[in-house]
């Protein structure tokens, strides 16, 4: 009954035009229900025994000539049907599928150096994620095996050498030229399949990292006029524009160049100012650099500037009496010293500290119509030059996809006073148009003149909660 089975198999595959180089019949399975016959074995077959992981494959090497052999009668079949050898099991991966150019006429490619063969059991012990490439590399390494058994065993079955096979036909390819009107049939490369004009897209290195913010959100309260606590109405704006460059130390890793400028500017109408429709809330030009030569991992020497001033006129309430102008004040700070940077992997949390042991501090205030003794600069005089020590540390921290938080310390000292400020912004993006917006700023300034309510000394807070516009881009 085993005969006559393999048989009808066998000529179906002649029939079909299929001449394997090697059959694979399966006999049986560890814990399976029902046993396929087996071929009749000579010449000593060896038959593994099974594994706990890997099911007892009878691997049967038909001994064919993969062009041109047909059986003429059936005492050749049966005597081919006889001379079917067997492999041990192990050096299959399971049950996985032989790939399509297994079945293709024998060729006989390069020299290799015959090797004893080695039947082993692939080891799949490690990263489940990688057990597909696992099984590849242990079928092709069969796969070569049962190919140099061949070539070294039964070279006959060798129809054909790479070395001597004919040209491979030229194949075309048709190009439309609109702009000649014209069909121009070209060659086309038979080792990329492409035409033989393509060229390989040229890609650019980019040495500076651009990214640039811009938002707009607004704040809106109506308090009816009979409202038990009282109130005004208002509406709030507050627009930002941010934009940020750097040297890309991929490229320059030795080097750490980084320039920042950013344009806040709110504003809410006043309706107790009997004086002025609208009230300036924030205004600030601020821009800040860094540069550095790296001096150890993660450390560079570095010069550090910063520059921060008011744009428009800000009113006092119901007066003409100015509070801040342009320039008014005005700062600039500029210090040597060094440069922490760091940055994750997946650039989702930065971390920079620059500490400059020695500073130059200047202050402005141009404006007549400003008391500059109100930005601890002498009466009669428009600028302040300090020198002493400055810091700074920003931080950035991408919380999701869509929730990040940043913070910036900066404080100088000319060791006869001191100020600091502390700036935290955490952003929530709705959507790719839609955003709000939680910002703290403190602020600490020895000099500051005493206010009038007791509860605020040297200390300073603003908050501000907005939602509104935003859009974004990055250069990556």
């Amino acid at each position: 009954m085993t005969r006559i089975i393999t048989s009808i198999i066998f000529l179906a595959t002649v029939a079909f035009g299929a001449f394997p180089q090697a059959m694979y019949i399966e006999s049986a399975k560890v814990g399976g229900t029902t046993a396929k016959p087996e071929p009749a074995v000579t010449e000593n077959p060896v038959v593994a025994t099974p594994t706990a992981t890997s099911p007892a494959i009878k691997v049967a090497k038909l001994k064919t000539d993969s062009a041109a052999f047909a059986p003429r009668s059936l005492e050749e079949l049966d005597a081919y049907l006889d001379s079917i050898k067997y492999i041990p099991c192990d050096t299959l991966v399971g049950t996985l599928p032989l790939p399509q150019y297994f079945f293709r006429p024998l060729v006989f490619d390069h020299h290799r150096y015959q090797e004893k063969w080695d039947p082993f059991t692939p080891d799949f012990s490690g990263k489940p994620e990688m057990r597909w490439f696992e099984e590849q590399v242990a079928l092709h390494r069969t796969m070569n095996k049962l190919n140099e058994k061949v070539f070294y065993t039964q070279p006959e079955l060798v129809r054909y050498n790479i070395d001597l096979l004919p040209e491979a036909p030229k194949q075309y390819h048709a190009v439309v030229d609109p702009s000649k009107h014209t069909i121009e049939i070209r060659e086309l490369d038979q080792a990329t399949g492409l035409g033989p004009t393509f060229e390989a897209p040229e890609v650019k290195k980019r040495h500076w990292i651009r990214s640039f913010n811009a938002s707009l959100h607004f704040s809106q309260a109506y308090v009816s006029p009979n409202w038990y606590q009282g109130g005004n109405n208002n509406l709030n704006t507050l627009a930002n524009i941010y934009y940020n460059v750097k040297l890309n130390t991929e490229y320059h890793p030795n080097l750490l160049f980084e320039t920042t400028a950013q344009y806040k500017l709110g504003m809410n109408n006043a309706p107790d100012d009997s004086i002025h429709n609208y009230n300036i809330s924030d205004d600030l030009l601020q821009i800040n650099t860094t540069f550095g030569i790296k001096a150890a991992k993660r450390w560079y020497y570095s010069f550090t500037g910063q520059f921060k001033t008011q744009v428009l006129n800000s009113y006092k309430k119901n007066s003409h009496d100015l509070n801040s102008s342009f320039l008014s004040p005005g700062e600039l700070t500029a210090g040597i010293g060094m440069t922490y940077n760091y940055a994750n992997a997946p650039k989702t949390f930065t971390f920079d500290a620059s500490i400059a042991p020695l500073s130059y501090n200047l202050k402005t205030c141009i404006s007549n119509r400003i008391d500059p003794t109100a930005y601890n600069i002498k009466e009669g005089r428009k600028t302040s030059h300090n020198f002493g020590s400055s810091a700074e540390l920003r931080l950035f921290w991408k919380l999701a996809y869509n929730i990040t938080f940043s913070s910036r310390i900066f404080a100088f000292t000319d060791y006869d006073s001191a100020q600091a400020d502390w700036e935290n912004t955490l952003s929530f993006d709705i959507n790719r148009f839609l955003s709000t917006q939680v910002y703290v700023h403190m602020r600490y300034d020895s000099a500051t003149p005493p206010c009038e309510d007791e509860n605020w000394k040297k200390l300073q807070v603003k908050e501000i909660l907005s939602i509104g516009f935003a859009y974004k881009f990055s250069s990556i």
